[in-house]
């Protein structure tokens, strides 16, 4: 009979110590998906080098995907945001904070003990009510020395349910990090080609200045010789001093990226500065971007990573709502030494303890722990939609990249076949002006049409510059959900 008993002690020992888990299992939610993308990403870059994925067994390492433009400066402020980005510095210290919330909760997991020593010295007053005078006494010691001991067994899986709540914030917290990072990277590349942009409009600006000078000089010789009007010169140096505001009104928009490129990488505006580089228009094509499907989106962005762990959080607050409804059981302790002095402080006789478990079980809260779960049901609900909607987010995200820059890869193609043409009017409305054929309003025209489709030519390269920069960001970068930490 006894042996039959052991182990019938043995499972409720089991039962008693880890319980059962009360509350929904969290199954992530399904998604709007689509086989592939509506858009498809242009043939950018015939090079062998371009970025690629990492294939199963490739050590190589992929983190720096801004190195596939080849540009060792954006390279070297690229390197500066992880060190010095006060941006970054929030992100990771809300992630140690995150984390801390874990080893918090998991305490709960194990008794508390504590000890309280006390020496007092008590009089009571013969002048109580209800206390017989003859009871009172000119004082006495009190030397204690009690270890208490307090312990909730986690019968429902509150506890349990709390640590992995904790567990997947923190993993939420580390994929905000990691967003964060990737959008710092992105927006750095773009304030530099935008910046390199404006270097290469001014050097164009400049160019102009210097064209538009000699040809109010032709102006003035042949005003003077009697071969032109005197409105030839006015409209020659109305179109000198246009270029020259542009000119000067574009070092405004450059100071600002430089300003904006400095508080990246973590610099006072006054203590840094890039010298001038004008965005070479005759290199090759944006680098090749990665071919990803629509699916592959949840495992590479971590915006996306880091809604879906809220999501499971939520899930586990609803089964901590629930526990809620069931009765606690908790074990408590008390043992020390109690004396009426020093000397017999720690004698034998002294000891006590007391050792025994409770339930506890809320009969009447008018409503309480169902609100808090409806609350916890709601806020669930509240996060699957956010998630939804962040995956919906970055397919429109990737969609609108992969749009401009199809586009823009024929538009610019054909942007250049404009600026040539113009160039090649401007050319023959000076020569025709020069030989008195023409006047020097269609001179005029030409200089803008030409300095218009030459501003066009940088501004086109730039929104390929940016839309490629996005579209990395769009897919993630390097980054997949095996990089949260296993906390």
């Amino acid at each position: 009979m006894k042996t039959r008993l052991i182990p019938s002690l043995l499972s409720l020992a089991t039962i008693l110590f880890t319980g059962c888990m009360v509350g929904p299992n969290y199954v992530k939610p399904s998604t709007p998906m689509a086989t592939s993308f509506k858009e498809q990403a242009p043939n950018l870059s015939q090079a062998n080098d371009g970025w690629k994925l990492a294939q199963p067994g490739d050590q190589t390492p992929r983190g720096n995907w801004w190195e596939i433009y080849g540009d060792p400066q954006l390279n070297a402020l690229e390197a500066q945001i992880d060190s010095a980005n006060q941006t970054l510095k929030i992100a990771e210290a809300n992630y140690r904070e995150a984390r801390t919330a874990i080893r918090f909760n998991r305490a709960a997991e194990v008794p508390t003990i504590g000890v309280a020593p006390s020496i007092s010295t008590v009089r009571d007053s013969a002048n109580q009510p209800y206390f017989p005078a003859g009871l009172a006494n000119n004082g006495e010691g009190d030397f204690a020395l009690p270890v208490d001991l307090s312990w909730e067994i986690d019968l429902w899986g509150r506890i349990r349910r709390s640590v992995t709540a904790a567990r997947e914030q923190a993993q939420a917290s580390a994929a905000d990090m990691a967003a964060t990072h990737l959008s710092l990277q992105a927006e750095l590349a773009c304030d530099y080609f935008e910046l390199r942009s404006a270097d290469a409009e001014k050097k164009l600006l400049d160019d102009t200045v210097e064209a538009y000078s000699k040809a109010l000089g032709l102006t003035d010789n042949r005003f003077e010789g009697g071969a032109a009007p005197k409105s030839d010169v006015a409209q020659a140096r109305t179109q000198l001093k246009d270029a020259q505001v542009l000119d000067t009104d574009l070092t405004v928009e450059r100071a600002q990226y430089e300003h904006a490129i400095a508080i990246l990488i973590g610099k006072p505006p006054a203590e840094f500065s890039l010298a001038p580089s004008p965005i070479d228009l005759q290199t090759p094509a944006i680098p090749a971007i990665p071919q990803v499907v629509p699916s592959q989106l949840l495992e590479r962005r971590p915006d996306i990573a880091a809604s879906e762990r809220r999501m499971a959080a939520a899930n586990e607050q609803i089964g901590i709502a629930q526990a809620a409804y069931y009765p606690a059981l908790n074990l408590s302790a008390l043992a020390g030494f109690e004396g009426t002095s020093a000397l017999n402080w720690f004698n034998w006789p002294s000891r006590f303890w007391a050792v025994g478990p409770s339930f506890s079980e809320t009969l009447f809260d008018a409503g309480r722990r169902r609100a808090t779960k409806e609350s916890a049901v709601a806020a669930y609900d509240g996060n699957v939609a956010n998630y939804r909607q962040t995956t919906l987010t970055a397919f429109q995200q990737v969609e609108d990249n992969l749009a401009v820059l199809r586009i823009l890869a024929g538009e610019s193609q054909q942007q250049r076949d404009a600026t040539a043409a113009a160039e090649e009017t401007l050319h023959l409305f000076m020569n025709r002006y020069a030989g008195g054929v023409d006047t020097y309003l269609q001179v005029v025209t030409s200089q803008t049409t030409a300095l218009s489709n030459e501003r066009n030519d940088i501004d086109i390269r730039r929104r390929q510059l940016d839309a490629s920069v996005l579209l990395i960001k769009a897919l993630g970068g390097d980054w997949n959900v095996n990089k949260l930490p296993k906390v």
